[in-house]
């Protein structure tokens, strides 16, 4: 797979930066909110889920042995950034782990474009960023790996976690 350059704009961009972001890890320390410039940034490992789930279910588990499952160093930037607030992080923990869920937008009732991007977390972490609207970029940095695992869901009928 090519390196992922992608762009959001508004909400539905968003849902797609969001399902490329399911199970991305990433440590405190790569979390920096810039103030004065109005940018918040965080380098994660992305797991690949686009290749994952091209794979027929009846080989994913032999392609998680064989390492053909694949992380991207990678970095979300928004910009225009009015404030952000952390829930169950520990800034001081540098190299705590996080798991993202998701990225959700809820629009501002009266002062769209505006709103609010929130980054779920698993373990009920979250950070939510005061946006005067929508601009976001995620992109690859070039680092890539075989995965150890693949993350699993109770959705697809298997328990939270890794392989």
């Amino acid at each position: 797979m090519s390196e992922l350059k992608l762009i959001a704009l508004d909400d539905e961009d968003l849902k797609v930066l969001s399902a490329h972001l399911q199970d991305a890890v990433l440590k405190v320390g790569d979390i920096a909110y810039l103030a004065a410039e109005k940018r918040f940034v965080v380098l994660a490992n992305r797991f690949d889920w686009t290749n994952a789930l091209s794979q027929p279910e009846s080989r994913r588990h032999k392609a998680a042995a064989r390492g053909k499952f694949t992380r991207y160093r990678c970095a979300l930037r928004f910009e225009q950034v009015t404030a952000a607030r952390l829930r169950g992080i520990d800034l001081a923990a540098k190299d705590q782990v996080l798991s993202m869920l998701a990225l959700q937008f809820e629009p501002s009732a009266d002062q769209a474009p505006a709103g609010t991007v929130t980054l779920v977390f698993a373990g009920d972490a979250a950070i939510r960023l005061d946006v005067a609207y929508i601009e976001a970029e995620l992109r690859d940095l070039g680092g890539a790996w075989a995965a150890r695992s693949r993350p699993r869901h109770p959705e697809d009928g298997t328990k939270p976690g890794t392989d």
